[in-house]
């Protein structure tokens, strides 16, 4: 049985849902002019934010051992796991301390969602560094992270130069299956059906703490700050996993596309404590409900995280 909050969080958007897809933190649908037809919608704020830094501490590790990774293990979990929810499931988790790193279905390519935007505000300080940017871009900024903001979003999309300039700075930050959709997106949300790989969001983690970016370190700082200061609505996904003392910086995204009535939800960011950095990223599609991807995403994140360190009580 869902938790509460999660049914009441699935009631108010059933209600909350605009059928013109015309306002704006609704669903509208979107045709991008190359040809790509695939109608999708867009939500925000669909939930509180569950036990994010709940009360736990990691386990200490043994000084000098790092204990490997059991794949099989892990996957034979998360298969039993998602045995009795609906569409398909990419994750991948990095210790980008000692390089363990653990994947699941890493060849599926599934949609971004909002968590496009990371990459969007990251695109637009290759180009101009933070303190050069006006007043009113660096409050888009703000707007898009940490509200999810649609509006901010395709304003500094056009500013970037749209799908192109995206997707070119994705090759930047090394990015190998991310590709921004072209055609007029402004209120169309286009960014939202980005295509990529649990495996590429987690590269582009890793940019966000790595002396070897692109990115300068200061406008590295000002994106994991925003990261780390998401709407207290929209502080689930894989804060879920974190332990006492571990700090979450991240983006979620969640999507309902037009054609099935299903939804996306995608969570991607950096657990960070105890002397470890871990990269993170879960896609999932097909859920009836955004409810029920937020609790797999959230279940998901969870049981990858444990076979990396151990939460005490």
């Amino acid at each position: 049985m869902l938790p509460r909050w999660i049914t009441a969080v699935a009631l108010v958007l059933s209600l909350t849902s605009c059928t013109t897809e015309a306002q704006a933190d609704h669903p509208r649908a979107h045709q991008s002019t190359a040809g790509h037809t695939e109608p999708v919608t867009a939500g925000r704020n669909p939930t509180e934010p569950t036990r994010a830094g709940r009360t736990a501490s990691v386990a200490a590790t043994t000084a000098g051992r790092t204990k490997p990774i059991d794949s099989k293990a892990v996957s034979k979990r998360l298969d039993h796991y998602l045995a009795g929810r609906p569409g398909p499931v990419t994750a991948v988790v990095k210790d980008l301390t000692t390089g363990r790193v653990y994947r699941y279905h890493r060849h599926q390519v599934m949609i971004t969602a909002s968590t496009a935007k990371v990459q969007i505000l990251m695109a637009l300080l290759l180009k101009t560094p933070w303190r050069k940017l006006s007043k009113a871009t660096r409050h888009d900024a703000d707007l898009m992270i940490r509200f999810s903001d649609n509006e901010a979003a395709d304003r500094l999309w056009l500013k970037i130069g749209g799908a192109g300039a995206f997707t070119r700075a994705g090759r930047k930050f090394g990015l190998r299956h991310t590709q921004g959709i072209p055609g007029d997106c402004l209120d169309l949300y286009c960014w939202g059906i980005t295509r990529t790989t649990a495996g590429d969001q987690v590269r582009l983690m890793h940019q966000l703490v790595s002396d070897r970016s692109p990115l300068r370190a200061k406008d590295r700082a000002q994106v994991l700050r925003l990261m780390g200061k998401v709407t207290k609505s929209q502080a689930w996904g894989i804060s879920e996993a974190a332990c006492r003392g571990e700090h979450v910086a991240l983006k979620n995204g969640w999507l309902k596309r037009v054609s099935n009535k299903h939804w996306a939800v995608v969570s991607a960011g950096l657990i960070r404590g105890h002397g470890h950095v871990y990269a993170v990223a879960v896609l999932t599609e097909g859920s009836a409900e955004v409810g029920h991807g937020i609790a797999t995403v959230q279940g998901v994140a969870t049981r990858v995280m444990k076979a990396f360190r151990k939460c005490r009580g």
